[in-house]
């Protein structure tokens, strides 16, 4: 009675076979279900990650110098060593007073040695017809930071010449530099600026386009360059920087 109430132990086994088949089967499509979500998403972001457009963005500022080196070179010439040092001490004292009188500290003033030339001694460049044995090259040399005062001391090296020390303006070997040392001060800036106008361009790559930006995949800031104006007026400078970025694109 008991055997017909319960079925066989072989019916039993059967019954629980089948259970565990049917379980299993379920869990590996469940498995298979889950495996192809993956697959799909995969494929999804693959073809993603192939998508990106490489935009460049400019910033560009006009700064004022805020140093000058201004070389004050002069030329002497004489047969007479001892006199011809008399003068370049002389014509040294005369820029000098020039400077510190017009509002140059003394401490931003360095004079040079005189450079002097023996030109007998000189076997390939002596010249017969040269009265003057000696000839000499001294320079004074103003570093500061007073930009305006010292462009409106430039425009009145007359005052020198009446004085009787002729300043050799146009020697290549003595130009007078301006340059701009505050460029860690504005650096974040423009480069914030720039990368706003590289992500705006690439806005507007994408709408054209019918997609989105999605995020940075690379960067790259270029070198910063500081450049004159123009050749009339190096004082004002031209800071300029270039990044480069690379942005997903997605739709």
């Amino acid at each position: 009675m008991e055997g017909i109430k319960n079925g066989s132990p072989q019916q039993e086994k059967d019954r629980q076979t089948k259970v565990k088949l049917t379980f299993d089967g379920g869990s590996i499509m469940i498995g298979l279900i889950v495996l192809g979500w993956f697959i799909y998403a995969g494929i999804g972001r693959f073809a993603d990650r192939d998508r990106s457009v490489v935009v460049k963005g400019l910033s560009e500022r006009e700064v004022a110098a805020d140093q000058v080196i201004w070389p004050l070179a002069y030329r002497l010439a004489g047969n007479d060593l001892r006199s011809l040092y008399n003068e370049i001490e002389r014509s040294n004292t005369v820029i000098v007073d020039f400077l510190t009188s017009n509002g140059i500290p003394q401490e931003e003033i360095t004079v040079a040695p005189a450079s002097v030339t023996d030109l007998q001694a000189e076997r390939y460049s002596y010249n017969n017809e040269d009265p003057n044995r000696y000839k000499a090259v001294s320079v004074v040399t103003v570093a500061s930071d007073k930009i305006d005062l010292v462009r409106g001391l430039m425009s009145r090296q007359g005052d020198l010449l009446k004085k009787g020390v002729v300043i050799a303006g146009d020697d290549y070997q003595f130009q007078t530099v301006f340059s701009f040392n505050g460029l860690n001060d504005i650096k974040p800036e423009m480069v914030a600026e720039a990368t706003q106008n590289a992500r705006a361009t690439a806005q507007k790559f994408a709408e054209d386009s019918d997609s989105r930006i999605g995020k940075i995949r690379s960067a790259s800031q270029g070198q910063f360059s500081i450049s004159n104006r123009d050749q009339n007026t190096p004082h004002i400078k031209v800071v300029r920087v270039v990044t480069t970025i690379e942005y997903s694109l997605k739709d």
